[in-house]
């Protein structure tokens, strides 16, 4: 963290009249409104705890006090119904209480919340239960992950939370371990092992529970590992099916779907792993009854080692669609065939039911991390609409006929044999950070950021080091200044789904004034006293590119 960023987390801590030791470590903090969805329960932990079982989570839409998934609701919408707090009385909250937290590693796990208490894990996979009404910390366990694990990770020790099923808790643990615990004391029930620990496998992402099965994935595409997500029983933790999602050496491939896979391939890439890890993005449908998982990037990166002579590498870069009960592949859909750049499709996974071109559609969605938002058909995987939701270089498009991107021949530096500096970069346009779809508005609320990577043949990697700048200020990636500039901009965009509209748009740290209903605004991020250009959009399945319209101060 830099000195700047350190200077303005101390200005903050001042106005809002908290002391400087808050926000050493990380914090835990929760505001008025969140006090405002939980209904005084004195008693609430001290009862045996109320069991979550499948008509809790299909209804979950329903419940008011709870937050009882990962997304909120099976279908990953995060959106809560709560009304009480608006525009008229937002200015009046404040800070009810703050939890400090042992590190300042990353934190980026989405709560749960069941009968007055709030479940979160932190990094190095720890959790930890507080009573959301007073703060007060109820129990705490740590799974004492090794300190090795954590060179394991591509991008720090984090842990994105838990699941919930009848009286337990679960979640994965940095070092590859799914654990079970009793959710009224934080007792450890089960831990079972689910990676091979000879290879660089990690867990990162929440669970998920359907039935009864705990359903969790694993990351390790940037170390050379193999992807899987699997399901075990949430009684005893036995697993009870585990799906591939590259195939192995031809030959030893038993199931259909890694058998047609194999010809998607070339050279010996099982020996680098292939990669396609599940590490995040899961969503169920309970009447089609289907579970949607969003597959990673190939390992290596680049293409011309990982699988020399090309191919599609199914099914790095996918969304499919399995059967819970069995795992079975039932379809899949391919966001960026033969990847080099490292656009995973493990952005967050939401399903919604749209009326499209006059008639109802059941759909899933994804802001994936190559910088095009995605529609497509949640029973057949048939693509709806594609467009671009940031700018894009490395393809001018989504054939909708074919479903393939139109890509830009310079993108592939291993053809072309020269530099190039493909926006979005393998930061992505949208990676890990939770997306929310509003029903009343039809918007889908986007973390976005654009900033471009310098991809560059071996031949010229020196001459390279010498050109390149910083691109993005939290020190994430470098780009080349010269094609960029110096700032890569992030922020946060809405967008309507209709006709693919680009409704708004903050940008980092600046003063944006968003057009809400009948011309209202209201201000996103940092209210300081900059500009910010906003953006809308217009695009139709064949994106047709940005078009700024106005600055508003």
């Amino acid at each position: 963290m830099t000195a700047a960023a350190l200077d303005e987390q101390q200005a903050c801590r001042h106005q809002a009249g908290l002391s400087d030791g808050w926000l050493t470590s990380g914090i835990l903090a929760v505001t008025a409104a969140f006090l405002t969805s939980i209904a005084p329960v004195p008693d609430a932990h001290a009862a045996a705890a109320r069991p979550v079982d499948g008509t809790a989570l299909i209804s979950a839409a329903d419940d008011l006090q709870d937050w009882l998934t990962h997304g909120r609701t099976y279908d990953e919408q995060r959106f809560s119904p709560l009304d009480r707090i608006n525009a008229a009385n937002v200015k009046d909250l404040g800070l009810a209480w703050f939890a400090d937290l042992d590190t300042a590693r990353g934190q980026e796990a989405t709560p749960l919340v069941i009968d007055g208490t709030v479940y979160i894990t932190t990094a190095w996979s720890k959790v930890r239960a507080y009573d959301a009404l007073s703060g007060k910390l109820r129990w705490e366990y740590d799974p004492r992950v090794p300190g090795e694990a954590g060179i394991r990770a591509c991008c720090d020790v984090v842990n994105r939370g838990l699941a919930a099923w009848g009286r337990r808790l679960y979640f994965g643990t940095l070092d590859g371990r799914l654990i079970a615990l009793d959710r009224e004391t934080g007792r450890l029930v089960w831990s079972k092992l689910t990676v091979d620990r000879s290879k660089p496998y990690a867990i990162t992402g929440a669970p998920r529970v359907i039935d009864g099965r705990v359903i969790i994935g694993n990351a390790g595409g940037e170390m050379g590992v193999r992807g899987y997500v699997a399901a075990y029983d949430g009684d005893d933790g036995k697993r009870l099916w585990r799906f591939y999602t590259v195939p192995d050496r031809p030959g030893t491939n038993a199931t259909p779907h890694l058998r047609r896979a194999e010809a998607t391939w070339k050279g010996d890439w099982w020996t680098r792993g292939g990669g396609g890890t599940v590490w995040d993005s899961m969503a169920y449908d309970p009447k089609l009854d289907l579970l949607y998982v969003g597959v990673g990037n190939g390992s290596p990166w680049n293409q011309a080692y990982r699988s020399p002579g090309g191919g599609d590498n199914l099914y790095i870069d996918s969304i499919i669609a399995l059967k819970p009960r069995t795992g079975e592949y039932v379809w899949h859909y391919q966001t960026t065939p033969g990847d080099t750049w490292d656009f995973d499709a493990t952005q967050h996974l939401i399903l919604a039911d749209l009326d499209i071109d006059g008639r109802p559609r059941a759909v899933v969605m994804q802001a994936s991390k190559n910088g095009f938002f995605y529609v497509l058909d949640r029973a057949t995987g048939q693509l709806i609409s594609a467009a671009s939701y940031v700018a894009v270089n490395w393809a001018k498009g989504i054939d909708i006929h074919s479903g393939r991107p139109i890509e830009n021949p310079e993108a592939r530096i291993d053809k072309t044999g020269k530099p190039f500096v493909v926006v979005p970069g393998p930061g992505g346009a949208h990676s890990w950070q939770p997306m929310a779809y509003d029903p009343r508005t039809g918007l889908v609320y986007i973390p976005a950021q654009e900033a471009g990577f310098p991809y560059v043949p071996e031949a010229h990697g020196r001459d390279a080091r010498r050109s390149q700048g910083p691109c993005c200020r939290d020190g994430g990636n470098q780009g080349s200044t010269h094609s960029l500039g110096p700032h890569c901009p992030t922020g946060a965009l809405a967008r309507g789904l209709q006709g693919a509209v680009e409704r708004w748009r903050t940008g980092d740290g600046r003063r944006a004034r968003v057009p809400g209903q009948r011309g209202q605004g209201v201000c996103g991020l940092r209210c300081d006293e900059r500009r910010e250009t906003l953006v809308e959009q217009r695009a139709d399945r064949h994106h047709r590119g940005p078009r700024h319209l106005f600055d508003q101060g």
